[in-house]
């Protein structure tokens, strides 16, 4: 019989928004006809009922290989130099 009971809500998670995009939700949940709490319950249960095999890895661009590749360039530039130089042999007192 308790297995039919719904899980006490008891929790909460407190975020930070700016008030724009608060006034927003708010107003797309009343035009769902659903709360704001229902709304953001669905979603997490939504995020945890996923595997990681189905959550796809976030995606890197090209412009940070692209700074990556020009960095690593621009320190083989400076490096190369100095490398090269070759230094005078030192004697043994």
């Amino acid at each position: 019989m308790d297995r039919d009971k719904p899980l006490k809500k008891s929790e909460t998670v407190e975020i930070r928004l700016p008030h724009a995009t608060k006034s927003a939700f708010m107003a797309r949940c009343r035009a769902e006809g659903r709360t704001a709490s229902d709304a953001i319950r669905r979603f997490i249960d939504a995020e945890l009922s996923q595997t990681s095999t189905t959550r796809r890895a976030p995606r890197l661009g090209w412009r940070p290989l692209l700074a990556a590749a020009v960095a690593g360039l621009a320190l083989g530039a400076v490096a190369a130099p100095s490398l090269a130089q070759s230094s005078p042999p030192t004697r043994a007192a």
